[in-house]
């Protein structure tokens, strides 16, 4: 049996907002796509093309709800410095983008805190019926209290108990995906009943849930897309996010200022993963990384140094606010900090540890002190992420570099400058990973869906029989152990061999309507009429 070559996957970043992404200030060059285009579907249609010209595995569009307040306790900042404001909604680009296109996937950002399961599930499956299952769903929890106030909430929900919602959420999702219709419901047979039969009933089946946190009675309104599930992304490195990525996720969007720290966060997943019934490579994991790319070294640091001058520090000084919870605004930009052991300090100085792991970070000046200015600088050039410069060859070393010691599977590429950031990796750095044979020359799959070109493997549009998801399904076998206490008395659970289960537990028999003697000692009752 031949073992297949592993090859990198790229996925361009990006979000729907008249302003920048991860970087905050190229809107200041004049020719910059942020402050001429990106609110018109012209530019999510040369995106589209330009993603497939170089054989980009998918476009991933980050989304956020309301902003980040915290510096100065207001967003002024963070709408000065023109990053992820002017928002449109993803959803709306996905069709025409996938009308100009035939293989390149789409991941679009839906937050299980904000939207009901019932719409989302019809959303995404929409999505997915009109891209011929090229759509997948990068699932977020939302960590904002602004966006938690914009939802008419007071606070954000405690961490770990967002990742508990979430994943009785998924659950809901399995079931109205999976196992709501059976294959073949959809029929147009003009000759079946007295009238003709469009949808075959007894293959649509309603779900009725009720969870600690969520609750719902229905029939997912959406007949089976070529996926059924889209392919699912997470993003999450607590320990709570990492219970979830192991056991729901395929595709894992992680950040990392270290090889090592990298390497043994996806050790850490993959236990999980195996822990869960998955095999050790079910997750894929994709770095964030911002390249930036000369056809020579002189050129590639003039792009960096254009983009150094255009950073905004306050938009960048929102963003830390944002992300650690710590307003640095009461410290004068240029002031060295002075730790005394405050409770602010602590929160701090972590976060300049973090960001000091990531050697890139040497490029803003390994001498100078830190003072908020840095760090805002720092921040509005895209973080703590891995950020190369130089030639062709020199970033495909890097990536090269992370792919075969980190262990990760891809990157979601970060621009710099748009456009040119994103033509720089499909006309230079895309041939010279080619030339090495470390990225496909065309998709494995070319038309297909998401998820066979993700796994490279024709045929596999449905999740992985060992993901979770796999005990919803409309045909399952036979469900796995779960702590629904309706589980084996639905439409498509095995039937009950009573004469087995009295051979190995104590049961009390009894026909319908009998009353049972509550002294008896036994372990559960099978009603039978």
């Amino acid at each position: 049996m031949t073992t297949q070559k592993r090859r990198i996957q790229l996925n361009f970043f990006d979000t729907t907002c008249a302003g920048n992404n991860t970087t905050i200030g190229p809107w200041k060059d004049p020719k910059d796509a942020s402050r001429n285009s990106k609110d018109r579907m012209d530019y999510y249609l040369w995106l589209a093309r330009t993603a497939e010209k170089g054989k980009i595995s998918s476009i991933f569009f980050a989304d956020v709800y309301a902003g980040h307040e915290v510096y100065g306790g207001s967003m002024e900042a963070t709408y000065a410095g023109g990053s992820q404001v002017g928002v449109l909604d993803p959803v709306v680009m996905i069709g025409p983008m996938a009308a100009v296109t035939k293989s390149v996937g789409f991941v679009v950002t839906g937050s299980s805190s904000y939207i009901k399961p019932y719409l989302l599930a019809r959303t995404w499956s929409s999505m997915d019926h009109i891209t011929n299952g090229r759509v997948a769903w990068n699932v977020v929890t939302s960590y904002s209290n602004s966006s938690a106030r914009a939802m008419g909430q007071d606070s954000v929900v405690a961490h770990d108990k967002r990742y508990e919602a979430a994943d009785e959420y998924m659950e809901i999702m399995y079931r109205l995906w999976e196992g709501c219709w059976g294959d073949g419901a959809q029929i147009f047979d003009v000759n079946k009943g007295s009238f003709g039969t469009a949808y075959d009933f007894s293959k649509i089946h309603k779900l009725d849930f009720q969870g600690k946190y969520h609750k719902l009675s229905g029939i997912h309104q959406t007949h089976p897309s070529p996926q059924r599930t889209p392919l699912l992304f997470q993003a999450g490195a607590s320990k709570a996010g990492i219970q979830f990525a192991g056991k729901h996720a395929e595709g894992l969007f992680c950040g990392g200022s270290s090889i090592v720290r990298t390497k043994n966060y996806i050790k850490q997943v993959r236990e999980v993963a195996v822990a869960s019934g998955r095999s050790s490579d079910a997750v894929k994991f994709f770095l964030g990384i911002t390249p930036i790319i000369g056809k020579t070294l002189g050129e590639a640091q003039e792009k960096f140094d254009t983009a150094r001058k255009q950073a905004h520090v306050l938009g960048g000084l929102a963003r830390f606010g944002g992300f650690t919870g710590v307003d640095l605004s009461p410290f004068p930009l240029d002031e060295p900090f002075e730790f005394k052991g405050e409770l602010t300090d602590v929160g701090i100085h972590s976060a300049i540890e973090n960001l000091k792991a990531n050697p890139d970070i040497d490029q803003f000046g390994k001498e100078r002190l830190w003072t908020p200015r840095k760090i805002g600088e720092i921040m509005a050039m895209g973080g703590d992420g891995v950020m190369p410069v130089g030639t062709p060859e020199m970033v495909a070393d890097v990536f090269q570099k992370w792919f075969e010691e980190a262990g990760v599977d891809g990157f979601n590429v970060c621009y710099i400058s748009n456009p040119q950031s994103y033509t720089d990796v499909v006309d230079l750095l895309v041939p010279e990973l080619q030339k090495r044979d470390i990225f496909w020359k065309d998709y494995a799959v070319p038309g297909g869906t998401m998820r066979e070109n993700f796994y490279a493997k024709q045929g596999q549009w449905q999740l992985p029989d060992d993901h979770p998801s796999a005990q919803y399904r409309w045909n399952a076998p036979e469900p796995k152990t779960c702590t629904d206490p309706l589980e084996g008395f639905r439409w498509n659970s095995p039937k009950v061999d009573l004469t087995t289960l009295l051979k190995t537990q104590e049961y009390a028999v009894r026909p319908l309507g009998e009353k049972l003697d509550t002294q008896e000692n036994v372990s559960e009752v099978v009603v039978v009429a």
